[in-house]
C-alpha cells in the first residue's frame, strides 16, 4: 500500500494507510479521540486534507479499508460497483471531484447518473474537504424520489415521520400522539413507533392498530414498527399488516453482527415485505415497491469494536451501501442519539448531520435525519434548530415529528411537529403531494395554501377533539 505524507512548512506528515489519512484527515469529533485515530493538532488535520484532496479516485477500489476477505459490506461495495457510471469520474483525485460537483456544470440528473459509480470511501472522502455550505450546496442538487403509498423527495417537499412513541406501548397514548402530530401535518414519510415491548404479540397489536387508523381515515402513508428484523419477519409470517421493514443498519460486517443481522437476513426481509404488495398502486401502473426503513448513527461501529481502525464517519458512509442495495423508502441518520462520547456538541451535531445528508444522498439514498442530542451532550434545542434549517435548505428528504420534541419512551431530546411545520413554512416546503391533498381533504391544511393550519373543529376530525 502506498504511504501518504504532506510537508507543512518544514513539518512533513506521513499517513501509513488510507484509513489513517481518511480519519486525520476528518473534522473534529469525540468519537475518533477516544479510538486514538484523530489528528493531534488542527495542522495535521489540515496536511491530512492536502494529501487526500490528491489521492486518485480509483485508489478506492484498491485499496479497501476493511478486508474484503472478511467483510460482506465490502464484497457489497467492490463487487457492485458499477464501472461505467463511474466513468466521468474515473480521472478525477478526491480534490477534482470536489470542485466537479461543486460546480454549474453538475445537476441532479448528472449525480442521479453517478451514485451507482461512488463507493462510500469516495463520498466520505470529499465530504472531508467540504464546508459546511459546500456540503449543503451538492447535496441539494440531488433528488432521490421513493415511493410505498406516496412519493417521498420531490423537489420543494419536506416529509416526517410522525413517531408516536409511549413509555408502556398504551392504545390511548399512541392513538393521542397520532392524532396531535396529523394535524400539525406530521405522517407522511411513515407513522413509526418504536415500541417499549419488543416482542411480536405486541408488534402484532401495535401494527394492527395504525393500519386501522390509516384505512379508517384514508391516509396516504405508511406504519413501521422499529422492531428487529426478525421479529417483523415473524410478524408477516402471522398476517400482520406490515408496510416497511425496519432495521438499524452498520458499516461494517462485523458491526452488523452485533445488531444480530447481516445481509442475507435483510435480503429475506426485503422479499417478504415485496411479496405482501401492500403499496399503492401510482398512475403510471406501478406499485410502490420501496418497502425498507433504515436507521444509522456515527459511532455504532466504534461502539461494538467494530471499526477496523477507521473513523466513525466513514464507517458511517459505508452503512449507506447496504441501505442502498435494498432501495429503501427512506433512511436517517439519527445524528446525536448514541451520545457524547461520539459527538460531544452541538457544533460536532451539525457537522454530522450534513455529512451523512450529504454521503447518502450521494450515494442516491433518500435521506433523512433524526436532529436529536441526549441531555449528557453539550448541546441544547437551538443547536436543533440550526440543524433543521440547514438540513431544510439542503433538501432532506424527511425528519422526526414527537410531541413536544422529548421522547419519554428512548429520553432523548429530537424535533417536534410544530418544528417541521416551521421548516416548512420559512423555507417554502411542503408535505408529499399525496399527503398534502389529504391534508386539504381532511380540512387539516388550507387548501392551497403554503403549510397553513386549517380550523379543525369543523373537519373530520372535530368530534375527536372535543
Amino acid at each position: 500500500m502506498p504511504v501518504y505524507h504532506q510537508t507543512i512548512g518544514v513539518r512533513r506528515y506521513v499517513f501509513d494507510s488510507l484509513a489513517q489519512l481518511l480519519a486525520r484527515a476528518s473534522p473534529e469529533r469525540s468519537g475518533d479521540q477516544l479510538a486514538g485515530l484523530a489528528a493531534q493538532s488542527a495542522e495535521e488535520r489540515v496536511a491530512a486534507q492536502m494529501a487526500l484532496a490528491q489521492v486518485p479516485l480509483a485508489q478506492f477500489l484498491q485499496e479497501a479499508l476493511v478486508p474484503y476477505e472478511s467483510d460482506e459490506v465490502t464484497r457489497l461495495i467492490i463487487d457492485g460497483h458499477d464501472a461505467a457510471a463511474f466513468a466521468p469520474v474515473a480521472g478525477m483525485d478526491v480534490g477534482g471531484l470536489r470542485d466537479w460537483l461543486l460546480s454549474d456544470a453538475v445537476d441532479g440528473a448528472a449525480l442521479t447518473a453517478l451514485a451507482p459509480g461512488l463507493t462510500p470511501e469516495m463520498v466520505a472522502a470529499v465530504s472531508k474537504l467540504m464546508r459546511n455550505q459546500d456540503l449543503i450546496q451538492v447535496a441539494r442538487k440531488c433528488q432521490v424520489t421513493t415511493r410505498f403509498r406516496n412519493t417521498i423527495g420531490l423537489s420543494g417537499r419536506l416529509s416526517t415521520r410522525l413517531q408516536p412513541n409511549h413509555p408502556t406501548d398504551a392504545a390511548a397514548g399512541v392513538a393521542a400522539s397520532v392524532l396531535d402530530g396529523l394535524m400539525y401535518g406530521s405522517g407522511d414519510a411513515t407513522i413509526g413507533i418504536n415500541p417499549a415491548s419488543d416482542n411480536v404479540p405486541q408488534v402484532m397489536r401495535l401494527l394492527e392498530m395504525l393500519d386501522a387508523v390509516i384505512q379508517q381515515y384514508g391516509i396516504p402513508t405508511q406504519s413501521c414498527v422499529l422492531t428487529h428484523v426478525t421479529n417483523t419477519l415473524q410478524a408477516m409470517e402471522r398476517g400482520a399488516p406490515v408496510d416497511l421493514v425496519f432495521q438499524s443498519i452498520a458499516g461494517t460486517e462485523a458491526a452488523n453482527r452485533s445488531f444480530g443481522i447481516d445481509l442475507a437476513l435483510l435480503a429475506e426481509a426485503h422479499a417478504a415485505a415485496l411479496s405482501l404488495q401492500r403499496g399503492s398502486l401510482f398512475a403510471d401502473g406501478q406499485r410502490g415497491a420501496n418497502v425498507m426503513y433504515f436507521e444509522t448513527g456515527q459511532g455504532s461501529a466504534l461502539s461494538a469494536n467494530a471499526h477496523h481502525g477507521c473513523d466513525q464517519q466513514t464507517i458511517e458512509a459505508r452503512a449507506y451501501a447496504v441501505a442502498r442495495h435494498f432501495n429503501p423508502l427512506l433512511v436517517n441518520t439519527v445524528v446525536g442519539f448514541i451520545g457524547p462520547e461520539y459527538l460531544f456538541d452541538g457544533k460536532q451535531i451539525i457537522r454530522a448531520g450534513l455529512e451523512d445528508h450529504f454521503c447518502g444522498k450521494l450515494l442516491g439514498l433518500p435521506m433523512g435525519c433524526d436532529i436529536c442530542y441526549t441531555n449528557h451532550a453539550q448541546a441544547d434545542q437551538n443547536d436543533m434548530d440550526v440543524l433543521l434549517t440547514l438540513l431544510g435548505v439542503a433538501g432532506c428528504t424527511f425528519v422526526m415529528g414527537i410531541p413536544g420534541s422529548d421522547d419519554v419512551m428512548l429520553n432523548y431530546q429530537t424535533t417536534s411537529f410544530h418544528d417541521a411545520l416551521y421548516a416548512r413554512r420559512v423555507l417554502g416546503l411542503r408535505p408529499a403531494p399525496e399527503f398534502e391533498a389529504w391534508l386539504e381533504r381532511s380540512g387539516i391544511f388550507v387548501p392551497g395554501a403554503q403549510a397553513r393550519l386549517a380550523d379543525v373543529r369543523h373537519g373530520p376530525f372535530a368530534h375527536l377533539l372535543t
